[in-house]
C-alpha cells in the first residue's frame, strides 16, 4: 500500500511538471491554485496506478500524433499557422499551436496565440441564449417584432410569425445570406433590421434552412432588449469569466493591441501573403465577432461537454443542440465525412449523425466551421465519446474540410490502442 501511494504521489507530481512544460495550465495566468486544480481534476479523473500512467501514456502519444500531423501540413504549404485543442473527458489534453503567426518572420503559434473565429462564434450566441432561456429571461419562441419593432420580412402576418428560434437557427426564410454585405459594411444591427422590409420571403418561418449572418446577428440585439446588458456584457459575465477563457475579446482595438496574434494570410504563387486584421463583423458579435486562443477553446469544449454544472447545467446547454431543421443535400463538405447519415441545424450549431464501420448505431458530433478576415476554423463536440476538437487557422488552408475527421480518427487510434495496453496489463497483474 505504501509502494502504491508513493507511485500515486509521483504520478501526480509528474502531471504538475508536464502541465508547466506542454501548456496543460495557461502560463500567462497560472498560479498555485489552478495548478492544484488541475492536478486535482486528473487524480478525480484517474483515481488508480495504471489510470494514471495510462493518461501521460495518452496525451504524449497524441501530442505526437497531432505534431506530426500538422508538421506534414505546414512542410507541404497547406498550413501557415494553427492553434488546436483536444479535450477528452475533464481534460485538456492539448492545447497547442504550429507553424507561424506571420509567415514573414519567425514568430510561432503557441496554445495562447489568439486567431479570428468568424462563424464559430455562433455556437456562443446559441449556448447564451440557451442560459438566458434556462432562467426565464428569454423563450425560444419570443417574437422577433417584440424586441426591434422596426424589422420586418414580408407582410405583417409572416412577421408576426419569426421568432428568435428562427433566426437561430436560419429558418426566418429570407434568402441565403440576406444582407451579409451590411454586416461587412458596418452597418448598426438596428438599421439592417429595419431594410428586411426590403427583401422577399422564400419560405415561411421554420420551414426551410437558408444561412445567415445578418439576421442571425439579431440575436444580439434580442438579448440587449431582455437583459439590458449589450451581448459583450453578456457573454463576459455569464460565459467567458467564469471559464476564465481570459485571451478572448469581441472588440477590434482589444485584439490589435494584442502581442500574440496570427496574422490572416492569402495565397500569393505557390505561398502565403500575410494580410491586415479588419475590423469587418464587431457591429454582429453573435455572428462573428469571436477571438480566442486554443486554450480558451478548450475550456469552452470542456463547458460544452459539462463539466462545469456550477456555471451551466449539462440539460440547459443541450438546448442549444435541438435538432431544428434539417440540412439536405449532399454539396457539403461535411456530408462527404465518412459514415455521415444527416445533418441539421440547432441553435447556433450544426447537428450530424454519422456511424463508424460495421456499427449501425448513430453517434452525434456537434459542429460548426468558421471563417473571416481569411481566418478558417472548425470546431466539433462528440459528446457520446466525450470529446472536443477544435482547430484554429490564419488562412484559407485546403486541410480545413478534412481536418475534423483526420484528429478524430488520431484520437480515436491513440486511445483505443493505449485502451487495449492497460487491459493488458490489467489482466497480467489480476
Amino acid at each position: 500500500m505504501k509502494r502504491l501511494k508513493i507511485l500515486i504521489l509521483t504520478s501526480i507530481v509528474l502531471v504538475a511538471l508536464l502541465g508547466l512544460t506542454n501548456s496543460f495550465i495557461e502560463p500567462e495566468y497560472s498560479s498555485g491554485r489552478e495548478q492544484l486544480v488541475a492536478i486535482n481534476q486528473v487524480e478525480k479523473q484517474f483515481p488508480g496506478r495504471n489510470e494514471i500512467l495510462l493518461y501521460h501514456k495518452q496525451k504524449k502519444e497524441l501530442e505526437s500524433a497531432v505534431a506530426a500531423y500538422f508538421d506534414k501540413a505546414i512542410a507541404s504549404g497547406a498550413v501557415v499557422g494553427v492553434g488546436v485543442s483536444i479535450v477528452k473527458g475533464d481534460s485538456i489534453v492539448i492545447s497547442e499551436g504550429f507553424g507561424k503567426r506571420n509567415i514573414k518572420n519567425k514568430e510561432t503559434v503557441d496554445g495562447h496565440t489568439i486567431f479570428r473565429l468568424g462563424s464559430l462564434s455562433k455556437g456562443f450566441a446559441g449556448i447564451l441564449a440557451a442560459n438566458l432561456e434556462n432562467e426565464g429571461k428569454l423563450s425560444w419562441e419570443d417574437k422577433v417584432k417584440d424586441y426591434i419593432p422596426e424589422f420586418q420580412l414580408g407582410d405583417q402576418q409572416n412577421t408576426e410569425k419569426i421568432t428568435l428560434a428562427n433566426i437561430l437557427s436560419h429558418t426566418a426564410g429570407a434568402p441565403y445570406h440576406s444582407y451579409t454585405n451590411l454586416v461587412e459594411a458596418g452597418l448598426s444591427l438596428t438599421d439592417i433590421a429595419s431594410r428586411f422590409k426590403e427583401v422577399v420571403p422564400i419560405s415561411a418561418p421554420g420551414s426551410l434552412y437558408s444561412y445567415q449572418n445578418a439576421l442571425f446577428a439579431l440575436s444580439g440585439e434580442i438579448v440587449y432588449q431582455a437583459t439590458g446588458q449589450d451581448i459583450t456584457k453578456s457573454l463576459q459575465s455569464r460565459l467567458f469569466n467564469p471559464l476564465e477563457m481570459c485571451s478572448t475579446t469581441m472588440d477590434h482595438e482589444t485584439l490589435a493591441k494584442k502581442a500574440n496574434v496570427a496574422l490572416p494570410h492569402v495565397r500569393w504563387r505557390r505561398s502565403w501573403r500575410p494580410r491586415k486584421l479588419n475590423d469587418h463583423y464587431y457591429n454582429a458579435i453573435a455572428a462573428g465577432g469571436i477571438s480566442a486562443n486554443a486554450m480558451d477553446m478548450g475550456r469552452w469544449m470542456r463547458f460544452i461537454l459539462g463539466h462545469n454544472p456550477e456555471i451551466m447545467s449539462k440539460e440547459a446547454i443541450e438546448e442549444a443542440f435541438q435538432p431544428i431543421v434539417q440540412i439536405k443535400g449532399r454539396s457539403k463538405y461535411y456530408q462527404r465525412w465518412s459514415g455521415h447519415k444527416s445533418s441539421w441545424y440547432g441553435f447556433g450549431w450544426r447537428i450530424h449523425k454519422f456511424v463508424e464501420g460495421n456499427i449501425q448505431q448513430e453517434k452525434t458530433i456537434w459542429h460548426h466551421g468558421g471563417s473571416v478576415n481569411n481566418y478558417r476554423n472548425e470546431i466539433a463536440i462528440f459528446p457520446e465519446a466525450d470529446l472536443g476538437i477544435c482547430v484554429l487557422l490564419n488562412s484559407h488552408s485546403r486541410i480545413a474540410k478534412q481536418v475534423i475527421p483526420d484528429l478524430y480518427a488520431i484520437v480515436k487510434n491513440v486511445y483505443q490502442q493505449t485502451g487495449d495496453q492497460l487491459a493488458f496489463q490489467n489482466a497480467i497483474e489480476d
